[in-house]
Protein backbone atom coordinates (compact mmCIF):
# COMPACT_ATOMS: atom_id res chain seq x y z
CA UNK A 1 0.00 0.00 0.00
CA UNK A 2 1.59 3.26 -0.92
CA UNK A 3 0.23 6.64 -0.86
CA UNK A 4 2.01 10.22 -1.07
CA UNK A 5 2.44 11.65 2.08
CA UNK A 6 3.21 8.33 3.77
CA UNK A 7 2.81 9.47 7.33
CA UNK A 8 -0.42 10.97 7.06
CA UNK A 9 -2.40 7.65 6.00
CA UNK A 10 -3.18 5.46 8.62
CA UNK A 11 -3.25 1.95 8.12
CA UNK A 12 -5.21 0.42 11.34
CA UNK A 13 -5.52 -3.01 10.12
CA UNK A 14 -4.67 -5.40 7.55
CA UNK A 15 -5.94 -8.99 7.53
CA UNK A 16 -5.91 -12.19 5.27
CA UNK A 17 -7.56 -15.01 5.80
CA UNK A 18 -7.14 -17.89 4.11
CA UNK A 19 -9.40 -21.13 4.57
CA UNK A 20 -8.07 -24.58 2.63
CA UNK A 21 -10.91 -26.88 2.45
CA UNK A 22 -9.46 -30.31 0.60
CA UNK A 23 -6.59 -28.62 -1.29
CA UNK A 24 -9.28 -25.77 -2.60
CA UNK A 25 -7.98 -22.50 -0.47
CA UNK A 26 -10.10 -19.27 -0.45
CA UNK A 27 -8.14 -16.34 0.48
CA UNK A 28 -9.50 -12.52 1.79
CA UNK A 29 -7.01 -9.92 1.56
CA UNK A 30 -8.42 -7.10 3.77
CA UNK A 31 -6.90 -3.62 4.32
CA UNK A 32 -8.47 -0.17 6.56
CA UNK A 33 -6.90 2.88 5.97
CA UNK A 34 -7.97 6.33 6.66
CA UNK A 35 -6.30 9.61 5.44
CA UNK A 36 -5.66 11.98 8.25
CA UNK A 37 -4.30 14.53 6.51
CA UNK A 38 -5.41 18.54 5.86
CA UNK A 39 -5.53 17.45 2.03
CA UNK A 40 -6.60 14.79 -0.02
CA UNK A 41 -4.35 11.65 -1.11
CA UNK A 42 -3.85 9.09 -3.39
CA UNK A 43 -3.78 5.43 -1.65
CA UNK A 44 -2.80 2.43 -3.90
CA UNK A 45 -4.12 -0.99 -3.00
CA UNK A 46 -1.63 -3.42 -3.99
CA UNK A 47 -1.45 -7.22 -3.40
CA UNK A 48 -0.13 -10.10 -4.77
CA UNK A 49 -2.41 -13.39 -6.29
CA UNK A 50 -0.71 -16.29 -7.08
CA UNK A 51 -0.59 -17.26 -10.75
CA UNK A 52 -2.89 -19.85 -11.42
CA UNK A 53 -5.90 -18.76 -8.89
CA UNK A 54 -9.26 -17.13 -9.42
CA UNK A 55 -9.73 -13.87 -8.72
CA UNK A 56 -13.89 -14.26 -6.81
CA UNK A 57 -14.31 -10.90 -5.77
CA UNK A 58 -13.22 -7.18 -4.93
CA UNK A 59 -14.94 -4.46 -2.66
CA UNK A 60 -14.08 -1.05 -1.83
CA UNK A 61 -16.45 1.07 0.82
CA UNK A 62 -14.86 4.78 1.19
CA UNK A 63 -16.54 6.42 3.94
CA UNK A 64 -19.95 4.20 3.67
CA UNK A 65 -20.01 4.04 -0.10
CA UNK A 66 -19.63 0.38 -1.48
CA UNK A 67 -18.26 -0.53 -4.27
CA UNK A 68 -19.17 -4.23 -5.50
CA UNK A 69 -17.41 -6.73 -8.23
CA UNK A 70 -19.39 -8.32 -10.80
CA UNK A 71 -17.72 -10.54 -13.57
CA UNK A 72 -18.69 -9.96 -17.61
CA UNK A 73 -17.90 -11.09 -20.43
CA UNK A 74 -14.75 -8.85 -21.63
CA UNK A 75 -16.27 -6.97 -24.56
CA UNK A 76 -19.52 -5.35 -22.66
CA UNK A 77 -17.19 -5.24 -19.84
CA UNK A 78 -15.17 -2.90 -22.09
CA UNK A 79 -18.21 -1.17 -23.66
CA UNK A 80 -19.14 -0.19 -20.05
CA UNK A 81 -16.18 1.39 -18.87
CA UNK A 82 -15.96 3.31 -22.04
CA UNK A 83 -19.31 5.25 -21.51
CA UNK A 84 -18.06 5.79 -17.65
CA UNK A 85 -15.19 6.91 -18.87
CA UNK A 86 -16.60 9.14 -21.40
CA UNK A 87 -17.98 11.21 -18.44
CA UNK A 88 -15.20 11.23 -16.48
CA UNK A 89 -16.34 8.59 -14.10
CA UNK A 90 -13.96 5.49 -14.34
CA UNK A 91 -10.53 4.15 -12.99
CA UNK A 92 -8.55 1.30 -14.12
CA UNK A 93 -7.42 -1.16 -11.81
CA UNK A 94 -4.01 -2.72 -13.20
CA UNK A 95 -3.60 -6.40 -13.72
CA UNK A 96 0.31 -7.31 -14.01
CA UNK A 97 2.67 -10.43 -14.13
CA UNK A 98 5.41 -10.57 -12.01
CA UNK A 99 7.71 -14.11 -11.78
CA UNK A 100 5.41 -16.51 -9.97
CA UNK A 101 2.29 -13.91 -8.55
CA UNK A 102 -0.12 -11.31 -10.38
CA UNK A 103 -0.09 -7.75 -8.65
CA UNK A 104 -3.70 -5.88 -8.57
CA UNK A 105 -3.73 -2.90 -7.88
CA UNK A 106 -5.74 -0.03 -7.85
CA UNK A 107 -5.44 3.52 -6.65
CA UNK A 108 -7.90 5.76 -5.38
CA UNK A 109 -8.28 9.12 -4.51
CA UNK A 110 -8.91 10.01 -0.75
CA UNK A 111 -10.30 13.34 0.38
CA UNK A 112 -9.48 14.50 4.02
CA UNK A 113 -10.53 12.45 7.05
CA UNK A 114 -11.77 9.65 5.01
CA UNK A 115 -12.04 5.94 5.98
CA UNK A 116 -10.86 3.45 3.12
CA UNK A 117 -11.73 -0.65 2.92
CA UNK A 118 -10.57 -2.55 -0.05
CA UNK A 119 -11.28 -6.40 0.24
CA UNK A 120 -9.94 -8.90 -2.30
CA UNK A 121 -11.48 -12.54 -2.56
CA UNK A 122 -9.50 -15.44 -4.45
CA UNK A 123 -9.27 -19.19 -4.62
CA UNK A 124 -7.42 -21.60 -5.94
CA UNK A 125 -6.31 -25.13 -5.83
CA UNK A 126 -2.88 -26.43 -4.26
CA UNK A 127 -1.06 -28.94 -5.92
CA UNK A 128 1.08 -31.34 -4.00
CA UNK A 129 4.78 -30.85 -4.98
CA UNK A 130 7.66 -33.05 -3.35
CA UNK A 131 5.30 -34.72 -0.99
CA UNK A 132 3.63 -31.82 0.34
CA UNK A 133 0.92 -29.15 -0.38
CA UNK A 134 2.56 -25.39 0.29
CA UNK A 135 0.36 -22.86 0.37
CA UNK A 136 1.53 -19.66 -0.54
CA UNK A 137 0.38 -15.83 0.58
CA UNK A 138 2.06 -12.31 -0.32
CA UNK A 139 1.82 -10.32 2.63
CA UNK A 140 2.77 -6.74 1.68
CA UNK A 141 1.36 -3.87 3.78
CA UNK A 142 4.16 -1.51 2.70
CA UNK A 143 3.67 0.41 6.09
CA UNK A 144 2.61 -0.16 9.85
CA UNK A 145 -0.40 -1.62 10.72
CA UNK A 146 -2.16 -1.23 13.90
CA UNK A 147 -3.88 -4.76 14.07
CA UNK A 148 -2.19 -7.05 11.47
CA UNK A 149 -2.94 -10.91 11.23
CA UNK A 150 -2.66 -13.67 8.92
CA UNK A 151 -4.93 -16.17 9.61
CA UNK A 152 -4.85 -19.59 8.03
CA UNK A 153 -7.26 -22.71 8.44
CA UNK A 154 -6.91 -26.41 7.19
CA UNK A 155 -9.44 -28.62 7.08
CA UNK A 156 -8.64 -31.79 5.60
CA UNK A 157 -11.39 -34.64 6.04
CA UNK A 158 -8.25 -37.62 5.30
CA UNK A 159 -6.66 -36.30 8.55
CA UNK A 160 -3.92 -34.38 8.27
CA UNK A 161 -0.23 -35.58 8.92
CA UNK A 162 2.00 -33.03 10.07
CA UNK A 163 2.07 -28.73 9.25
CA UNK A 164 4.73 -26.67 9.12
CA UNK A 165 5.44 -22.99 9.00
CA UNK A 166 9.13 -21.75 7.66
CA UNK A 167 10.23 -19.11 8.89
CA UNK A 168 9.78 -17.24 5.14
CA UNK A 169 9.20 -14.03 5.96
CA UNK A 170 12.36 -13.34 7.91
CA UNK A 171 14.54 -14.34 11.52
CA UNK A 172 12.71 -10.87 12.25
CA UNK A 173 9.30 -12.76 13.16
CA UNK A 174 10.86 -15.90 14.84
CA UNK A 175 8.57 -18.05 17.55
CA UNK A 176 5.57 -15.00 16.56
CA UNK A 177 3.59 -17.90 14.13
CA UNK A 178 1.60 -20.28 16.32
CA UNK A 179 0.11 -23.35 15.27
CA UNK A 180 -2.36 -25.80 16.27
CA UNK A 181 -3.27 -28.89 14.85
CA UNK A 182 -6.29 -31.29 15.49
CA UNK A 183 -6.89 -34.96 13.89
CA UNK A 184 -8.60 -33.09 10.69
CA UNK A 185 -7.88 -29.52 11.26
CA UNK A 186 -5.02 -26.55 11.77
CA UNK A 187 -5.01 -23.17 12.67
CA UNK A 188 -1.68 -21.40 11.74
CA UNK A 189 -1.72 -17.89 12.87
CA UNK A 190 0.34 -14.93 12.73
CA UNK A 191 -0.52 -11.81 14.70
CA UNK A 192 2.76 -9.22 15.29
CA UNK A 193 2.32 -6.27 17.07
CA UNK A 194 3.35 -2.92 16.17
CA UNK A 195 6.69 -3.21 17.74
CA UNK A 196 7.39 -6.56 16.10
CA UNK A 197 6.78 -5.34 12.62
CA UNK A 198 9.24 -2.52 12.97
CA UNK A 199 12.45 -3.00 10.85
CA UNK A 200 14.24 -1.76 13.70
CA UNK A 201 12.94 -0.34 17.45
CA UNK A 202 12.34 3.37 16.04
CA UNK A 203 12.21 2.11 12.46
CA UNK A 204 8.88 3.83 10.85
CA UNK A 205 8.95 1.35 8.15
CA UNK A 206 7.67 -2.02 8.75
CA UNK A 207 9.78 -5.38 8.27
CA UNK A 208 6.95 -7.57 6.71
CA UNK A 209 7.56 -8.10 3.42
CA UNK A 210 7.33 -11.40 1.64
CA UNK A 211 5.78 -14.38 1.54
CA UNK A 212 3.69 -16.28 4.31
CA UNK A 213 3.69 -19.99 3.76
CA UNK A 214 2.09 -22.72 4.90
CA UNK A 215 3.49 -27.00 4.23
CA UNK A 216 1.13 -29.78 5.04
CA UNK A 217 0.52 -33.36 4.15
CA UNK A 218 -2.95 -35.61 4.80
CA UNK A 219 -2.58 -38.86 5.47
CA UNK A 220 -3.13 -41.86 2.90
CA UNK A 221 -5.22 -45.08 3.87
CA UNK A 222 -5.66 -46.36 0.61
CA UNK A 223 -3.77 -47.31 -2.96
CA UNK A 224 -6.79 -46.32 -5.03
CA UNK A 225 -7.10 -42.99 -3.77
CA UNK A 226 -10.00 -40.65 -1.07
CA UNK A 227 -12.78 -40.38 -2.78
CA UNK A 228 -14.73 -37.03 -1.57
CA UNK A 229 -18.18 -36.51 -1.97
CA UNK A 230 -20.30 -33.54 -1.64
CA UNK A 231 -22.96 -31.51 -2.60
CA UNK A 232 -23.70 -33.55 -6.10
CA UNK A 233 -20.03 -32.85 -6.84
CA UNK A 234 -17.09 -36.07 -6.63
CA UNK A 235 -12.95 -35.41 -6.01
CA UNK A 236 -10.89 -37.87 -6.27
CA UNK A 237 -7.55 -37.74 -4.25
CA UNK A 238 -4.66 -40.09 -6.04
CA UNK A 239 -1.32 -39.91 -4.38
CA UNK A 240 -0.17 -43.74 -4.06
CA UNK A 241 3.20 -44.11 -2.13
CA UNK A 242 5.41 -47.23 -2.04
CA UNK A 243 5.82 -47.82 -5.24
CA UNK A 244 9.21 -49.18 -6.87
CA UNK A 245 10.12 -46.54 -9.24
CA UNK A 246 9.93 -46.69 -13.51
CA UNK A 247 12.77 -46.98 -15.47
CA UNK A 248 13.35 -43.56 -16.75
CA UNK A 249 14.97 -42.61 -20.69
CA UNK A 250 15.74 -38.76 -20.64
CA UNK A 251 17.56 -36.35 -22.67
CA UNK A 252 18.61 -32.69 -21.03
CA UNK A 253 18.96 -30.29 -23.79
CA UNK A 254 20.47 -27.14 -22.94
CA UNK A 255 20.33 -23.70 -24.17
CA UNK A 256 23.85 -22.35 -24.56
CA UNK A 257 23.55 -19.34 -26.73
CA UNK A 258 25.69 -16.49 -25.73
CA UNK A 259 22.85 -14.91 -23.28
CA UNK A 260 23.31 -17.72 -21.06
CA UNK A 261 27.11 -16.55 -20.36
CA UNK A 262 27.82 -15.73 -16.69
CA UNK A 263 25.53 -16.83 -13.63
CA UNK A 264 23.50 -18.58 -15.32
CA UNK A 265 25.63 -21.07 -16.84
CA UNK A 266 26.97 -21.38 -13.57
CA UNK A 267 24.30 -22.40 -12.20
CA UNK A 268 23.01 -24.51 -14.77
CA UNK A 269 26.14 -26.61 -14.54
CA UNK A 270 26.03 -26.89 -11.20
CA UNK A 271 22.57 -28.26 -11.29
CA UNK A 272 23.15 -30.60 -13.86
CA UNK A 273 26.45 -31.80 -11.98
CA UNK A 274 23.98 -32.88 -9.00
CA UNK A 275 20.97 -34.51 -11.30
CA UNK A 276 23.46 -36.30 -12.94
CA UNK A 277 24.14 -37.57 -9.67
CA UNK A 278 20.64 -38.65 -8.88
CA UNK A 279 20.43 -40.81 -11.93
CA UNK A 280 19.62 -44.53 -11.12
CA UNK A 281 21.06 -47.38 -12.20
CA UNK A 282 18.45 -48.35 -14.34
CA UNK A 283 17.87 -44.70 -16.09
CA UNK A 284 18.98 -44.09 -19.41
CA UNK A 285 20.40 -40.78 -20.46
CA UNK A 286 22.42 -38.17 -22.91
CA UNK A 287 22.79 -34.71 -23.07
CA UNK A 288 22.07 -32.32 -25.92
CA UNK A 289 23.74 -28.78 -26.09
CA UNK A 290 22.63 -25.70 -28.13
CA UNK A 291 23.07 -22.39 -29.95
CA UNK A 292 23.06 -21.62 -33.33
CA UNK A 293 24.58 -25.21 -34.17
CA UNK A 294 23.53 -28.62 -31.90
CA UNK A 295 25.65 -30.84 -30.24
CA UNK A 296 25.29 -34.47 -28.70
CA UNK A 297 27.61 -35.40 -25.83
CA UNK A 298 26.69 -39.24 -26.95
CA UNK A 299 24.00 -39.85 -30.28
CA UNK A 300 22.07 -42.27 -28.62
CA UNK A 301 20.81 -43.26 -25.14
CA UNK A 302 23.55 -44.41 -22.57
CA UNK A 303 23.19 -46.54 -19.04
CA UNK A 304 23.42 -44.06 -16.07
CA UNK A 305 26.54 -45.83 -14.94
CA UNK A 306 28.72 -44.02 -12.70
CA UNK A 307 31.51 -43.66 -15.17
CA UNK A 308 29.14 -42.61 -17.29
CA UNK A 309 27.64 -39.75 -15.34
CA UNK A 310 31.50 -38.50 -14.24
CA UNK A 311 31.88 -38.56 -18.50
CA UNK A 312 28.65 -36.42 -18.85
CA UNK A 313 29.66 -34.04 -15.60
CA UNK A 314 33.15 -33.40 -17.39
CA UNK A 315 31.76 -32.34 -20.31
CA UNK A 316 29.09 -30.04 -19.13
CA UNK A 317 32.02 -28.48 -17.63
CA UNK A 318 33.57 -27.72 -20.62
CA UNK A 319 30.59 -25.89 -22.24
CA UNK A 320 31.46 -21.97 -23.18
CA UNK A 321 28.30 -20.41 -24.18
CA UNK A 322 28.08 -18.40 -27.20
CA UNK A 323 26.04 -17.63 -30.90
CA UNK A 324 22.41 -17.80 -31.45
CA UNK A 325 19.50 -20.09 -30.36
CA UNK A 326 18.31 -22.92 -32.32
CA UNK A 327 15.28 -24.76 -30.31
CA UNK A 328 13.70 -26.13 -33.30
CA UNK A 329 16.32 -28.29 -34.02
CA UNK A 330 17.83 -28.87 -30.66
CA UNK A 331 14.35 -30.48 -29.64
CA UNK A 332 13.66 -32.27 -33.08
CA UNK A 333 17.48 -33.80 -32.71
CA UNK A 334 16.37 -35.03 -29.01
CA UNK A 335 12.60 -36.54 -30.09
CA UNK A 336 14.74 -38.23 -32.97
CA UNK A 337 17.35 -40.08 -30.37
CA UNK A 338 14.48 -41.40 -28.23
CA UNK A 339 12.76 -42.29 -31.59
CA UNK A 340 15.27 -44.08 -32.63
CA UNK A 341 16.19 -45.85 -29.75
CA UNK A 342 12.44 -46.75 -29.58
CA UNK A 343 12.23 -48.18 -33.01
CA UNK A 344 15.79 -50.23 -32.18
CA UNK A 345 13.71 -52.00 -29.19
CA UNK A 346 16.38 -50.26 -26.67
CA UNK A 347 13.52 -49.03 -24.18
CA UNK A 348 12.44 -51.19 -21.20
CA UNK A 349 8.54 -51.28 -22.07
CA UNK A 350 7.72 -49.95 -18.83
CA UNK A 351 10.51 -47.12 -18.73
CA UNK A 352 8.86 -43.73 -18.53
CA UNK A 353 10.64 -41.29 -21.52
CA UNK A 354 10.99 -37.57 -21.51
CA UNK A 355 12.87 -34.74 -22.45
CA UNK A 356 13.63 -31.54 -20.25
CA UNK A 357 14.21 -28.07 -21.96
CA UNK A 358 16.55 -25.42 -20.41
CA UNK A 359 16.77 -22.57 -22.84
CA UNK A 360 16.54 -18.50 -21.59
CA UNK A 361 15.48 -17.06 -24.97
CA UNK A 362 13.46 -17.11 -27.84
CA UNK A 363 14.92 -19.20 -31.25
CA UNK A 364 17.19 -16.74 -33.10
CA UNK A 365 18.32 -19.35 -35.52
CA UNK A 366 17.03 -21.61 -37.74
CA UNK A 367 13.03 -22.06 -36.87
CA UNK A 368 11.96 -18.78 -35.41
CA UNK A 369 8.17 -18.65 -36.01
CA UNK A 370 7.36 -20.42 -32.45
CA UNK A 371 3.98 -21.93 -33.97
CA UNK A 372 5.74 -24.08 -36.71
CA UNK A 373 8.43 -25.29 -33.76
CA UNK A 374 5.06 -26.33 -31.58
CA UNK A 375 3.99 -28.51 -34.41
CA UNK A 376 7.04 -29.99 -35.47
CA UNK A 377 8.17 -30.99 -31.60
CA UNK A 378 4.46 -32.16 -31.74
CA UNK A 379 4.57 -34.44 -34.76
CA UNK A 380 7.84 -35.86 -33.92
CA UNK A 381 7.30 -36.65 -29.70
CA UNK A 382 4.22 -38.55 -31.06
CA UNK A 383 2.45 -40.08 -28.18
CA UNK A 384 5.45 -40.93 -26.67
CA UNK A 385 7.21 -39.47 -24.49
CA UNK A 386 6.94 -35.91 -22.14
CA UNK A 387 8.32 -32.34 -22.95
CA UNK A 388 9.38 -30.23 -19.78
CA UNK A 389 10.69 -26.78 -19.76
CA UNK A 390 12.64 -24.79 -17.71
CA UNK A 391 12.82 -21.11 -18.65
CA UNK A 392 15.35 -18.76 -17.03
CA UNK A 393 14.44 -15.28 -16.73
CA UNK A 394 12.54 -12.88 -18.62
CA UNK A 395 13.65 -12.79 -21.81
CA UNK A 396 12.12 -16.03 -22.18
CA UNK A 397 8.43 -16.72 -23.88
CA UNK A 398 7.04 -18.36 -21.33
CA UNK A 399 3.68 -19.00 -22.57
CA UNK A 400 5.17 -20.56 -25.55
CA UNK A 401 7.17 -23.06 -23.35
CA UNK A 402 3.88 -23.64 -21.42
CA UNK A 403 2.12 -24.80 -24.72
CA UNK A 404 4.75 -26.73 -26.14
CA UNK A 405 5.40 -28.13 -22.70
CA UNK A 406 1.69 -29.53 -22.20
CA UNK A 407 0.88 -30.15 -25.95
CA UNK A 408 3.54 -33.03 -25.28
CA UNK A 409 2.40 -34.04 -21.70
CA UNK A 410 4.95 -32.72 -19.61
CA UNK A 411 4.53 -29.15 -17.56
CA UNK A 412 6.75 -25.99 -17.46
CA UNK A 413 8.58 -23.89 -15.24
CA UNK A 414 9.98 -20.50 -14.83
CA UNK A 415 12.91 -19.62 -12.76
CA UNK A 416 14.70 -16.46 -11.81
CA UNK A 417 18.15 -16.18 -13.43
CA UNK A 418 19.87 -15.36 -9.74
CA UNK A 419 22.07 -17.00 -7.18
CA UNK A 420 18.67 -19.02 -6.53
CA UNK A 421 18.65 -20.72 -10.23
CA UNK A 422 20.73 -24.17 -9.78
CA UNK A 423 18.38 -24.79 -6.44
CA UNK A 424 14.69 -24.22 -8.59
CA UNK A 425 16.09 -26.51 -10.98
CA UNK A 426 16.84 -29.52 -8.67
CA UNK A 427 13.74 -28.80 -7.24
CA UNK A 428 11.80 -28.88 -10.59
CA UNK A 429 13.97 -31.98 -11.99
CA UNK A 430 12.65 -33.78 -8.42
CA UNK A 431 9.16 -33.50 -9.20
CA UNK A 432 9.70 -35.43 -12.28
CA UNK A 433 12.48 -37.96 -11.41
CA UNK A 434 10.61 -40.82 -9.81
CA UNK A 435 8.01 -41.86 -12.10
CA UNK A 436 6.43 -44.35 -10.55
CA UNK A 437 3.25 -45.18 -12.29
CA UNK A 438 2.54 -45.23 -16.17
CA UNK A 439 -1.22 -45.38 -18.35
CA UNK A 440 -3.01 -44.07 -15.43
CA UNK A 441 -7.60 -44.59 -15.88
CA UNK A 442 -9.94 -43.41 -13.83
CA UNK A 443 -12.88 -45.06 -14.43
CA UNK A 444 -16.57 -44.65 -12.73
CA UNK A 445 -19.91 -45.82 -13.29
CA UNK A 446 -21.33 -44.34 -16.79
CA UNK A 447 -24.57 -43.70 -15.91
CA UNK A 448 -24.46 -42.22 -11.92
CA UNK A 449 -21.32 -39.40 -13.38
CA UNK A 450 -21.30 -36.58 -15.72
CA UNK A 451 -18.91 -34.00 -17.34
CA UNK A 452 -15.84 -35.58 -15.58
CA UNK A 453 -12.62 -33.92 -15.66
CA UNK A 454 -9.38 -35.26 -17.13
CA UNK A 455 -9.53 -39.21 -16.24
CA UNK A 456 -6.34 -40.68 -18.31
CA UNK A 457 -2.92 -40.03 -17.29
CA UNK A 458 0.75 -40.71 -19.24
CA UNK A 459 2.54 -40.78 -15.92
CA UNK A 460 2.18 -40.30 -12.10
CA UNK A 461 5.45 -38.96 -10.56
CA UNK A 462 5.70 -40.00 -6.56
CA UNK A 463 5.47 -36.55 -4.20
CA UNK A 464 2.89 -35.46 -6.59
CA UNK A 465 -1.31 -35.97 -6.57
CA UNK A 466 -3.75 -36.65 -9.56
CA UNK A 467 -6.80 -34.92 -8.91
CA UNK A 468 -10.33 -35.90 -11.22
CA UNK A 469 -13.73 -34.84 -10.06
CA UNK A 470 -16.97 -34.40 -11.70
CA UNK A 471 -20.95 -34.00 -10.95
CA UNK A 472 -22.75 -37.50 -9.15
CA UNK A 473 -26.33 -38.51 -9.10
CA UNK A 474 -26.41 -39.04 -4.82
CA UNK A 475 -30.25 -38.81 -5.11
CA UNK A 476 -30.48 -42.35 -6.89
CA UNK A 477 -26.59 -43.83 -5.93
CA UNK A 478 -25.62 -45.01 -2.44
CA UNK A 479 -22.04 -45.66 -2.87
CA UNK A 480 -19.87 -44.24 -5.59
CA UNK A 481 -17.23 -46.61 -7.24
CA UNK A 482 -13.76 -46.16 -8.53
CA UNK A 483 -11.68 -48.47 -10.22
CA UNK A 484 -8.00 -46.86 -11.59
CA UNK A 485 -5.43 -49.09 -13.81
CA UNK A 486 -2.23 -48.56 -14.04
CA UNK A 487 1.27 -49.85 -14.93
CA UNK A 488 3.66 -49.97 -12.24
CA UNK A 489 7.32 -51.32 -11.97
CA UNK A 490 6.62 -55.09 -11.53
CA UNK A 491 2.75 -55.38 -12.39
CA UNK A 492 -0.44 -54.20 -13.77
CA UNK A 493 -2.31 -52.45 -11.01
CA UNK A 494 -6.16 -52.29 -10.21
CA UNK A 495 -7.30 -50.31 -7.62
CA UNK A 496 -10.87 -50.16 -6.50
CA UNK A 497 -12.50 -47.72 -4.26
CA UNK A 498 -15.89 -47.57 -2.91
CA UNK A 499 -17.57 -44.49 -0.90
CA UNK A 500 -20.50 -43.58 1.06
CA UNK A 501 -22.30 -40.89 -1.16
CA UNK A 502 -23.16 -39.47 2.40
CA UNK A 503 -20.24 -40.06 4.22
CA UNK A 504 -19.07 -36.50 4.19
CA UNK A 505 -22.63 -35.05 5.51
CA UNK A 506 -21.82 -35.31 8.98
CA UNK A 507 -18.64 -33.47 9.12
CA UNK A 508 -19.22 -30.85 6.79
CA UNK A 509 -22.37 -29.64 8.51
CA UNK A 510 -20.61 -29.74 12.07
CA UNK A 511 -17.32 -27.87 10.95
CA UNK A 512 -17.76 -23.94 10.49
CA UNK A 513 -14.57 -23.04 8.31
CA UNK A 514 -14.73 -25.94 6.03
CA UNK A 515 -16.66 -24.34 2.57
CA UNK A 516 -19.70 -26.52 1.72
CA UNK A 517 -18.77 -25.33 -2.03
CA UNK A 518 -15.34 -26.87 -2.12
CA UNK A 519 -16.48 -29.94 -4.30
CA UNK A 520 -17.92 -27.71 -7.00
CA UNK A 521 -14.90 -25.18 -6.47
CA UNK A 522 -12.47 -27.77 -7.53
CA UNK A 523 -14.65 -29.22 -10.16
CA UNK A 524 -14.87 -25.74 -11.70
CA UNK A 525 -11.18 -25.00 -11.34
CA UNK A 526 -10.20 -28.08 -12.70
CA UNK A 527 -12.61 -28.07 -16.21
CA UNK A 528 -11.43 -24.30 -16.71
CA UNK A 529 -8.14 -24.96 -16.51
CA UNK A 530 -8.60 -27.85 -18.86
CA UNK A 531 -10.71 -25.83 -21.31
CA UNK A 532 -7.93 -23.31 -21.07
CA UNK A 533 -5.41 -26.30 -22.01
CA UNK A 534 -7.24 -27.29 -24.10
CA UNK A 535 -8.14 -23.81 -26.24
CA UNK A 536 -4.47 -23.52 -26.32
CA UNK A 537 -3.49 -26.55 -28.87
CA UNK A 538 -7.20 -25.97 -30.38
CA UNK A 539 -6.34 -27.44 -34.03
CA UNK A 540 -8.43 -25.01 -35.84
CA UNK A 541 -10.16 -21.61 -35.47
CA UNK A 542 -14.03 -22.59 -34.78
CA UNK A 543 -12.98 -25.48 -32.06
CA UNK A 544 -11.52 -22.19 -30.42
CA UNK A 545 -14.26 -20.67 -30.68
CA UNK A 546 -16.66 -23.25 -28.88
CA UNK A 547 -13.94 -23.75 -26.46
CA UNK A 548 -13.77 -20.23 -25.56
CA UNK A 549 -17.35 -20.28 -25.60
CA UNK A 550 -17.66 -22.72 -22.54
CA UNK A 551 -14.64 -21.28 -20.51
CA UNK A 552 -16.81 -17.60 -20.83
CA UNK A 553 -20.09 -19.19 -19.62
CA UNK A 554 -18.25 -21.75 -16.65
CA UNK A 555 -16.41 -18.52 -15.48
CA UNK A 556 -20.60 -16.24 -15.37
CA UNK A 557 -21.87 -19.55 -13.98
CA UNK A 558 -19.16 -19.70 -11.30
CA UNK A 559 -18.17 -16.17 -10.67
CA UNK A 560 -14.59 -16.45 -11.61
CA UNK A 561 -11.93 -14.06 -13.51
CA UNK A 562 -10.62 -15.93 -16.55
CA UNK A 563 -9.34 -14.64 -19.73
CA UNK A 564 -12.57 -14.06 -21.49
CA UNK A 565 -14.18 -11.90 -18.71
CA UNK A 566 -12.93 -9.18 -16.88
CA UNK A 567 -14.80 -7.76 -13.44
CA UNK A 568 -16.13 -4.65 -13.28
CA UNK A 569 -16.51 -2.49 -9.89
CA UNK A 570 -19.60 -0.54 -9.44
CA UNK A 571 -21.09 1.69 -6.44
CA UNK A 572 -24.68 1.08 -5.81
CA UNK A 573 -25.79 4.05 -8.17
CA UNK A 574 -23.68 2.46 -10.64
CA UNK A 575 -22.19 5.83 -11.72
CA UNK A 576 -18.55 4.96 -10.49
CA UNK A 577 -17.09 2.48 -12.37
CA UNK A 578 -13.47 0.52 -12.52
CA UNK A 579 -12.50 -2.23 -14.40
CA UNK A 580 -10.08 -5.23 -14.25
CA UNK A 581 -8.82 -6.40 -17.20
CA UNK A 582 -6.34 -9.02 -18.34
CA UNK A 583 -2.61 -9.07 -16.90
CA UNK A 584 0.08 -7.69 -19.00
CA UNK A 585 3.39 -10.12 -19.66
CA UNK A 586 6.63 -8.25 -17.88
CA UNK A 587 8.22 -8.92 -21.17
CA UNK A 588 5.45 -6.75 -23.11
CA UNK A 589 5.70 -3.82 -21.05
CA UNK A 590 2.90 -2.92 -18.90
CA UNK A 591 -0.07 -0.27 -18.56
CA UNK A 592 0.06 2.69 -16.75
CA UNK A 593 -2.36 3.05 -13.71
CA UNK A 594 -5.53 5.55 -13.45
CA UNK A 595 -7.25 7.25 -10.93
CA UNK A 596 -10.03 7.21 -9.24
CA UNK A 597 -11.19 10.41 -7.47
CA UNK A 598 -14.07 10.45 -5.30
Amino acid sequence: LQVEDDDKIGLYSYKVQSTITSRLANTMIQAKMVNNAKRSQHIVFDVQVPKGAFIDSFTMDVNGITFTSSIREKSEARRMYSQAKAKGKAAGIVRSNTMDMENFKTEVNVPPGTKIQFELHYQEMIRRKLSSYEHTISVKPGRLAKHMEVDVRIVEPQGIRYVHAPNSLGDHFDGITTISKGEKKAHVSFKPTMAQQRKCPTCSSTAVDGNFVVQYDVNRETTGGELEIFNGYFVHFFAPENLDPLPKNILFVIDVSGSMWGLKMKQTIEAMKAILSELRAADQFSLIDFNHNVRCWRDNLVSATPSQVEDAKKYIQTIHPNGGTNINEALLRATFILNEAQNLGMLDPNSVSMIVLVSDGDPTVGELKLTTIQKNVKQSIKDEFSLFCLGIGFDVDYDFLQRIATDNRGMAQRIFGNQETSAQMKKFYNQVSTPLLKKIQFNYPQESVSDVTQSSFHNYFGGSEIIVAGKVDTENLQHLESIVTATAANAELVMETLRDVEELDGFMKKDRYADPEFTRKLWAYLTVNQMLAERNTAPTAALKRNITKSILQMSLDHHIVTPFTAMLIENSEKDEIMLADQPKDPRRGCCPGQCLGL
